[in-house]
């Protein structure tokens, strides 16, 4: 397997139609992954050149950064791809003195804490939810 961060090697309308097809993706459009991909530091997963997941990290990209977008395709998913993804954006060069890592899950906690991520208890994280612009 090989790890790629260059967004020339996306294979988009695949990572789109997947991410649409999520709980978290669902109401995106393909001009607003492409915005996201665009503003994100993206790692892409290639078996024998060809593209098998995604996943991207955004924010200041300096301090503060947050993964999102996490996908294995669904017939190789077990295979370690979504773990190594996660490695790439948290030793991606680009992203070396972030120092704050966040993300949001409803069903993948097991695999991020093994990283370290826990669940945000300390009253201090405050969250806000706007409509989708038209």
């Amino acid at each position: 397997m090989e790890i790629a961060s260059d967004l020339d090697r996306l294979d988009f309308e695949a990572t789109h139609a997947l991410l649409k097809a999520t709980y978290w993706g669902s109401q995106r459009t393909a001009e607003l992954d492409r915005r996201a991909f665009a503003n994100s530091v993206c790692v892409i997963a290639l078996i024998d050149g060809r593209q098998v997941g995604f996943a991207r990290a955004h924010g200041d990209l300096t301090l503060f950064a947050r993964i999102s977008d996490v996908i294995v395709w669904p017939e190789q998913r077990g295979k370690g791809i979504g773990k190594a993804l996660v490695e790439a954006l948290l030793d991606h060069p680009e992203l070396r003195t972030v120092q704050t890592w966040m993300l949001n899950t409803s069903d993948a906690h097991g695999l991020y804490q093994r990283y370290g991520f826990q669940p945000c208890t300390d009253g201090k994280e405050m969250r806000l939810d706007r409509p989708a612009a038209a």
